[in-house]
């Protein structure tokens, strides 16, 4: 028994390394993947016999399986958003489709379309940047900027929701086959649709009207090829995966591959700036705090550490753990969380799956620390801390609320 509550305590350790990161500024990448591969280091120590290590062995084998589908899949999305995002594409088409002076309730409205449609393509931590960029090129009051950025974090996390290459937790939710791609547009629409009822209670009092100043950058014909090889890409996912049973994984290498062999036929890939060098620029340390993650979850799997979340779900409905599980997940990071449930293997029908898929990908939101989105914007905007960002958590809540509650509408319509 000792040993189960060394693992536990590491988990614990590793979990409060992710939620005091601002304090301690101990990257939560290092923290995870420090105590993921102790943990599992501690399970072959410890075991009793060669037999017992061999379980440990086959265990971690099938942890890693799932882990890499996870990260292959984020490498090659990834890699194609670095890429449009550092060439200046994505920031060249934002201020080509704005005009030169918009009312600030319109700006509110376009910046929530647009970081709720970009997430759905992005990853998370892109799109919020992206969004965040244009919102401080505006040099709008501090109050409002507040508001924009607390909208930019609810409907980046919202956008994501719908599409696997959105959101890490909707892709692992449908990596375990409790969702199908067709499934998860059905999302689409409440999640959208909390995403305007909050950009229309922020809007209130912004009467004024915002210049926009445009930065005119030119736009490479090979840039657009890849825009168009990107969005193709994710097109021929879902239809792959609908028709053929093709993973996504499978897919979006194989768009990657695209990418590159048609930068070499461009004669674009020369030594200065070769296009493979791209994978450089993603996010690394974030895929490395999954990993992290993923291992610490798979070891609390192996010494059956996870059982108090099926008790959860034995004592109340699936509608109602669901509900307060996106609601946890504003505090426990949102990937250990659905890593976790998933684990468990618990028994739900269709509709408590996009419920859980909705509460754990939007309800970080609540809480500024709660997602990848809120820490980005906490870090890129000055003068937002937990508590000013915490002023609007009641809006956030209704919008989150409505959101949970059409998605149970429509799963039973489904």
């Amino acid at each position: 028994m000792f040993i189960n509550y060394f693992l536990i305590s590491l988990a614990v350790l590793a979990l409060a390394g992710v939620i005091f990161e601002e304090i301690t500024h101990i990257n939560k990448a290092k923290v995870t993947l420090f105590f993921g591969t102790l943990a599992w280091i501690s399970l072959f120590i410890f075991a009793q016999n060669s037999a017992d290590r061999d379980i440990v062995n086959h265990n971690l084998r099938e942890n890693l399986a799932d882990i890499s589908s996870l990260w292959l899949f984020l490498v090659a999305a990834m890699t194609f958003v670095a890429y449009l995002n550092k060439k200046g594409f994505i920031e060249s088409l934002l201020h080509r489709a704005m005009p030169e002076s918009i009312s600030e309730r319109k700006l509110l409205f376009f910046t929530a379309i647009f970081s709720f449609l970009f997430s759905s393509l992005a990853d998370n931590i892109t799109a919020t940047l992206v969004a965040i960029t244009l919102v401080l090129s505006l040099s709008l009051p501090p109050n409002k900027t507040m508001r924009f950025a607390v909208l930019v974090v609810f409907a980046v996390n919202s956008g994501g929701v719908s599409l696997i290459t959105g959101d890490v937790t909707t892709l692992m939710i449908f990596l375990a086959d409790k969702v199908s791609i067709l499934n998860l547009f059905w999302l689409s629409l409440p999640s959208f649709t909390a995403v305007l009822v909050l950009t229309g209670l922020l809007s209130i009092g912004m009467n004024g009207r915002v210049r926009i100043k445009h930065k005119s950058r030119e736009i490479r014909k090979l840039d657009y090829w890849i825009a168009i090889i990107f969005v193709s890409t994710i097109v021929f996912t879902i239809c792959a995966n609908v028709l053929f049973a093709i993973p996504p994984v499978l897919s979006f290498l194989a768009g990657l591959s695209v990418m590159f062999l048609v930068a070499h036929f461009f004669q674009d890939n020369d030594e200065n700036d070769p296009i493979l060098e791209y994978i450089r620029h993603i996010e690394f340390d974030t895929l490395l705090f999954f990993l992290g993650i993923l291992l610490l979850v798979g070891m609390l799997e192996q010494i059956q550490a996870l059982d108090f979340l099926v008790k959860l779900y034995e004592i109340l409905p699936p509608v109602y753990a669901n509900y307060l599980m996106g609601i946890t997940s504003a505090v426990v990071d949102n990937v250990p969380l659905t890593a976790a449930l998933l684990k468990t293997n618990i028994n739900m029908e269709l509709t408590s799956w996009l419920s859980l898929t909705y509460a754990v990908g939007v309800g970080g939101s609540l809480l500024v620390i709660g997602s990848a989105a809120g820490i980005v914007t906490m870090s890129k905007v000055q003068g937002l801390t937990f508590a000013r960002y915490a002023k609007y958590s009641l809006l956030l809540l209704f919008a989150y609320t409505l959101g949970f509650c059409m998605v149970l509408g429509l799963g039973y319509i489904i």
